[in-house]
């Protein structure tokens, strides 16, 4: 991919609901309609078609018309499908964080050594509750500040989905450690927040950070 062809491939990303789009069509394990996509992510169809076929237009899908397995030729109109071009493109467009868990990590060695990942999950902790208790002090609400660390939070009917991972690199190295950390901090976060709503536990998930935050009741 030349220079240009990776910005322009970048400027499509950019728009939320299009990087979505993407991601879904992505990991799908077969060509996507877009009445498919349009239902799994609540878009209208034609809004969906246009994220898609401008997706098309940089470069990031390729699209075909093809009859569904269960149609038999002939009847009906043969659906668009969408794919991914090639393997996929690596670009960063998510807000990535290292420079927070390299802080930790330096703390923790130079604090405990011998039991440094020990530590670490001390340090992410205590990290995490100052965040939470500047959200509490200035009386912010804590998703906007999960969404300017990098997590890009959804809020959904139970749970508020993490879509990215602000440590991705060092995840997928040192994945039990990050993720862990990763934990330790929102864990931290919602204490210093004072979220009695917010329960945070790991379940790992493709495309997504390997934290979720399930919705308690109020009480």
């Amino acid at each position: 991919m030349s220079t240009g062809e990776r910005w322009s491939a970048m400027a499509a990303l950019v728009d939320r609901s299009r990087r979505a789009l993407y991601d879904y069509v992505c990991r799908a394990d077969h060509p996507v309609t877009r009445e498919e996509a349009a239902e799994a992510h609540g878009m209208s169809r034609n809004l969906t078609a246009f994220h898609l076929d401008k997706l098309v237009e940089s470069g990031l899908l390729r699209s075909h018309y093809q009859t569904p397995a269960d149609q038999p030729r002939g009847r009906g109109r043969t659906p668009k499908v969408y794919e991914a071009a090639g393997d996929g493109v690596a670009i960063t467009v998510p807000e990535r964080r290292y420079e927070l868990i390299a802080e930790i990590l330096a703390d923790a060695v130079a604090d405990d050594p011998h039991d440094a990942s020990e530590a670490a999950r001390r340090y992410a902790r205590q990290r995490g509750r100052d965040i939470g208790a500047r959200v509490r002090d200035a009386s912010e609400d804590l998703i906007p500040v999960l969404a300017g660390l990098g997590f890009e939070p959804e809020t959904l009917s139970d749970h508020v989905l993490l879509r990215n991972c602000p440590f991705h690199a060092l995840a997928t190295r040192q994945t039990a450690l990050v993720c862990g950390l990763n934990h330790a901090i929102l864990a931290g976060m919602i204490d210093g927040a004072g979220r009695t709503d917010l329960l945070p536990r790991l379940a790992p998930r493709p495309g997504a950070c390997c934290v979720r935050l399930d919705c308690l009741p109020e009480h």
